[in-house]
């Protein structure tokens, strides 16, 4: 087994220590003339030895203090040095400090019973007051540093634990500010596709038909109706950058649509698509006396209804389009029906981003949703679009 090798600093400390000691034995400066043991030679013997274990003082903390504590022991048996004294009170503390947790917190203890059994014992012998003295210098001695490596041990842990807190604090920030960032490019990618996807759609169709058809009439028809949505579309656009740049707030937010506008753009919706054949209807059964509905649901179901409008344009073949609204136990719900089968004419691709965005917005508002194609009433083959938005204000509970 290969021992660790000694850090930087405690064989600067071991060095210091060491030097001290040899001047103070080179001098004859011992710490009494009685001894149980005689010559100098046995100084220098013990100052080696707990210089050695102040090398590993930080390495092998538990193998430098049982080392350290024998050769103090020792000492006292001798004329002895203040050096091994000295340097034996920094290997508790070093005990403490870098030993495990389980040693850290007994030897404080340890010591403390070690201090009062020395002080109870030399007074219950000698019966007066030398015996406190001799306890307070084992206090100094062992329980004293190992108090203070306790308190060091702890800062050094709170501080820890507080780097640590820092860290994961600006980690949890990160990760909001993370999915704030991807929040506000979804919601943008919404408003986008469902500000312009209708307008675009429209020209894609009817420049198609245009080019397609030589027919005056139906050309400059066509292209009416793409400079129709072209504006509305360049519109749409300028008011969505408006909302994106920062105006430092002088300027006037943009009105959020809502369900009164749906006459128009069911009426828009009537005009792109009368070239392919499809009615537009719209169905409001709701009660005009009941409380308003939340401005996100509003806003919503504006949305749905208009990107529903425009997949209708986009592919459905020709025959009705009918858009439905009602309020039913605590719910708008949203119904929106096409034709479904192949269209003989012109069409706009699509990449689906349209029924994800519909998804999206319902589950941000804890709806339900579904679309596809069902079989009718009639046996007909139709496109559905099913929107479920809780209706009231959610109020959180204490």
């Amino acid at each position: 087994m290969t021992l660790p090798r000694p850090h930087r600093v405690d064989l600067l400390i071991a060095a210091a220590g060491l030097a001290c000691g040899l001047l103070l034995w080179g001098f004859g400066i011992v710490m009494k003339n009685d001894a149980a043991v005689e010559g100098r030679w046995p100084v220098l013997v013990l100052l080696l030895v707990m210089t050695a274990a102040e090398t590993a003082r930080r390495t092998l903390p538990r193998t430098a203090l049982a080392v350290g504590t024998l050769t103090v022991v020792a000492n006292e048996f001798t004329h002895g040095s203040v050096a091994t004294v000295l340097m034996f009170t920094d290997v508790v503390y070093a005990a403490v400090v870098y030993g495990p947790p389980a040693s850290a917190r007994r030897i404080p203890y340890t010591t403390g019973l070690i201090t009062a059994g020395i002080t109870i014992g030399f007074l219950v012998w000698w019966q007066n007051a030398i015996a406190l003295l001799i306890g307070v210098a084992s206090g100094i001695v062992c329980f004293l540093p190992a108090v203070t490596g306790a308190v060091v041990r702890n800062h050094r842990q709170a501080a820890e634990a507080a780097r640590l807190r820092a860290e994961q604090t600006a980690l949890l920030a990160e990760m909001d500010r993370t999915q704030a960032v991807v929040a506000e490019r979804a919601r943008m990618a919404r408003e986008l596709h469902d500000m312009v996807a209708n307008h675009l759609s429209a020209i894609a169709i009817h420049s198609t038909a245009a080019l397609s058809l030589d027919d005056p009439a139906t050309t400059r028809q066509a292209l009416t109706v793409i400079r129709e949505n072209s504006v509305e579309g360049l519109a749409e656009m300028r008011r969505l950058i408006g909302l994106l740049r920062d105006s430092g707030g002088d300027a006037e937010p943009a009105a959020a649509p809502t369900l009164a506008g749906l006459d128009a753009l069911v009426a828009q919706a009537r005009t792109n698509g009368r070239s392919s054949g499809l009615t537009f209807t719209l169905d409001d059964a709701r009660d005009p006396a009941d409380a308003p509905l939340p401005a996100p649901v509003e806003m919503a179901a504006y949305r749905i209804v208009q990107e529903a409008l425009t997949n209708a344009l986009k592919h459905a073949p020709a025959g009705p389009v009918a858009v439905r609204l009602a309020r039913e136990d605590g719910a708008l719900r949203v119904l929106v029906t096409s034709p479904f089968g192949d269209r003989p004419g012109p069409r706009a691709p699509g990449s689906g981003a349209g029924l994800v965005g519909m998804r999206e917005r319902v589950a941000l508002l804890g709806g339900e949703f579904e679309a596809g194609p069902v079989t009718a009433a009639d046996g007909r083959k139709i496109w559905q679009v099913r929107a479920g938005l809780p209706a009231e204000e959610r109020t959180s509970q204490g």
